[in-house]
Parts: C-alpha cells; structure tokens; sequence
C-alpha cells in the first residue's frame, strides 16, 4: 500500500481535535523529536547528514514507538523529496512498481524521491531485491523500518548499500517531556502526584503507547466527569480496556481467577472450561501459560515438583506449534496442575524470607562460610571452621549453622504432608533431630 506524501497538509494551522493525539503532536522539525539524542545531537550522525544536506538510503532499527516513521518523514521534509510509504504488512510487488513509476515521474521532473518501508523485515528476500537496482541506479533513496536485527531480516546486498541506525527506547525523562507536550494539547486532564511515573513505567519506552494511554485516560475522565486522576483511577480505567475481552463481556482478571482457584481447588473439568473459555475469548495464550507457571510455583511447589517441568514444557510446545495446535499443550498442563497434590509451603516460606530481609539489615556472612581464594583471607580465618558436608555421617554437618551470626534459626518452609512434600516433612524432621542431638552433647 502507497500512501502519498504526508507533509503535503502540514500547512494548516492547526490540527483539528478528533486527530490522534499521535498526530497531533508529531514533530515537524529535528529539533521537536523527544529522544534520540545519540542520533539527532549536535555532532552526531542523522544530525551531520542533515547539516551536511546529503541524502542517503538508511535503516532505521529500533523498538516500536522511538519515531522511526517519524525520522523517515522528517528526511523527506528537510531534502523536499516525495514521500512514498509502503507497509510490508499490507503491500506487494504491485505497490513497489506504483513506487518505481511515481520515482521516474518524480525523477522527470527534478524532484528527489524517497521510498519509507515499514517493517521491511517482513519482505521476502525477492521484494528486497527488488528495490536494489533503483537504489544503485539512483531513482531513489531507500529508507526501511525494522524492529528486528537487520543483520538478519535484511538482505545483504541491500544492507551494504544503506546506513543503519539504532533507535533507543525513550528514558523514563524522555517520556515525562513528551508527557508535558500532550498535557498541553488536553488542557482538561489533570494528573496527580505520581501519575506521570506511572504512565512512563506502562509505556515502557514507548511514546506512541504513551500518547494512547493519555487519550484512553482524557475520555475515560470525561466520562466519568473526574477532574483529577489519581494513581488508582489510572489502574482501574486501563484495566477496564486491557481486561474486558470476551464475547460475552465478562472481566479478564475474574476469569483468571476462576481459572487458578479451579486449579488450586483441584476442579480439572472446571479448570479446563475456564481455560478454553478465555482462549474462545481471544486471551493470549502465551500469557494463559505465564499463568499456568505461576500456578505451578504457588500452588503445588514441592508436592509435586514435576508440575513446574510439565507446564513449562507445555508454554515451549506452544511456542513451537502456535495455535490452534499448541493449545493442547496448555490445556494438558492444566489439568496436570488442577490433578496434582497441592501445597502453597513453597510461596510462604518465600513470602517470609522477603518480608524479613526487607525488615532487617543486610547481615555480614559469617565467616565459616566464606570463600577463601586468598592468602590473605586465609589468614583473616574465611572458611576456616567450614564443615565439609559430605564428609559428615549422613552427609550432614548436624548443627551447623548457615545463617548470619547474629540471626537466629529460622524455618520459614513447612512442607505439607502432600505429595513427595510429605517426604521432604520426613527429612526435615530427622535432620532437625540431628541438629538437636548435635547440640545438646
């Protein structure tokens, strides 16, 4: 698909309102574009070829969002060059003929013309191919956009014959700048002590997300007739969009929940309706798996640790298969976990050992237990008094201690007597026997 030459309308004075915000706030000039400043600076590359007025075919490298397009557009401005988008999602060899002819036309008529291919990555080797001899010959310059390593997704040939250049992901400043830009074209909305951090931390680099999210939040305040959004009205308002999915209307999050408290409540017919149910839905599979992980940590841990094994098995043949074929994967994972024996020891021994090294101080390690690859520490007694373990009867040093000095015992794991963690509870209470034995000689 060739779109004609996008700054042919950047006379008007102003941009109406129902414009995306995206668009609206799209820069004009270099010295307008947030961010890629080892690019764009004084002194840096993009920046000389532009002071330079040279105009050469370029690959523009980068994750979504950092103004690739954006750049592409800016070249065209500054050098009066014709500017012809193709999408290499939605075009063929069709749309680059259009391209070819437009050049020539272009080319009769002393005008530079520039070819911007989004996603060039994803054109097969002959389409590539096909903009060579042009870009040899001189009908135009050749600038692509890939959020994949060129290295690899492009061509060599057509590689050795254009400048890459790698955008950046914008910094958590960059996006608190870009932030105050768009606050100036929606005068109503209001942000609260906070939001700004939490916006930049959803956008993730990504100013286009970030944009979308303040026009999700503009309308979503409107609505709900707030005059400032708050950290907690951010949450809810994005979660009402992200997690509402289904045909029937039903809210993401309470299917998830039904999912993992059917597994937890070992319902595998259950567990399997809430898991076919989300993927009719159109939930993300990948992420039904992430899920499926989680539950596999939480919920059965060591009463049965094949459980981690087969669900992480199962997110890898989903990887490998996609759908609809690697849903059965999930699904056999799912009614693994929902069959297993459950035990959520694991993530409340975890859960304590977080909350007491968050309360306490970080303790020195003791000195036995230190490693001694010096003369030096050697002599300052690391490791000295280190019992080997498996040189001790039962290959248990009982009545060790591996603790801090100054921090006492602690046994945050209670194995359940579930599953093989009613043998580990075994263990441990024959090992704790040989720590008190130890201790009362």
């Amino acid at each position: 698909m060739v779109t004609d030459d996008l700054f042919q309308s950047h006379a008007a004075p102003a941009h109406p309102v129902d414009v995306p915000l995206a668009e609206r706030l799209r820069p004009r000039t270099l010295g307008e574009v947030v961010g890629q400043r080892h690019l764009l600076g004084p002194g840096k590359p993009l920046k000389l070829a532009f002071d330079a007025g040279k105009l050469h075919s370029m690959i523009l490298w980068g994750p979504p969002g950092v103004g690739k397009t954006t750049l592409a557009r800016l070249t065209a401005q500054a050098f009066g060059a014709d500017f012809i988008a193709i999408s290499a999602v939605l075009s063929g060899v069709k749309d680059i003929r259009e391209a070819v002819e437009r050049a020539r036309m272009n080319q009769s008529m002393g005008r530079a013309t520039i070819v911007f291919v989004d996603e060039v990555h994803r054109f097969n080797k002959a389409q590539q191919d096909a903009f060579l001899p042009h870009v040899e010959g001189g009908l135009f310059t050749f600038i692509g956009a890939t959020t994949e390593n060129p290295s690899f997704e492009v061509v060599g040939a057509l590689l050795s014959r254009a400048q890459v250049y790698v955008l950046k992901s914008l910094s958590p400043e960059e996006l608190g700048e870009l932030l105050q830009h768009a606050l100036r074209e929606l005068p109503d909305l209001k942000l609260a002590d906070g939001v700004d951090q939490l916006l930049a931390a959803y956008a993730d680099g990504d100013a286009r997300k970030l944009l979308n999210l303040l026009e999700q939040l503009d309308s979503a305040a409107r609505t709900a007739q707030v005059s400032q959004i708050d950290t907690v009205f951010v949450e809810n308002a994005l979660a009402q969009s992200l997690r509402r999915f289904d045909k029937g209307g039903e809210a993401f999050y309470d299917q998830i929940s039904a999912l993992h408290k059917s597994v937890r409540g070992s319902a595998p017919d259950a567990a399997l309706y809430w898991l076919v149910r989300m993927l009719d839905g159109g939930a993300d599979p990948r992420y039904l798996g992430r899920r499926l992980i989680r539950m596999a940590s939480e919920d059965i841990g060591l009463a049965d640790p094949r459980a981690l094994g087969i669900t992480l098995d199962a997110v890898e043949a989903y990887e490998r298969l996609g759908s609809p074929e690697g849903e059965l994967a999930l699904a056999e994972a799912c009614l693994y976990l929902a069959c297993a024996p459950k035990s959520n020891a694991a993530y409340m021994a975890y859960n304590a050992a977080r909350a007491f090294v968050a309360a306490n101080p970080s303790n020195e390690v003791p000195l036995h237990l230190r490693n001694a690859p010096t003369k030096l520490m050697k002599e300052l007694g690391y490791g000295r008094t280190y019992r080997y373990a498996h040189d001790e009867p039962e290959a248990y040093a009982a009545g060790e201690c591996y603790f801090p000095d100054d921090v006492p015992e602690q046994h945050w794991y209670q194995p359940t007597p579930r599953g093989l963690e009613g043998k580990i509870a075994d263990k441990l209470a024959h090992l704790r026997a040989l720590d008190a034995a130890k201790k009362g000689q």
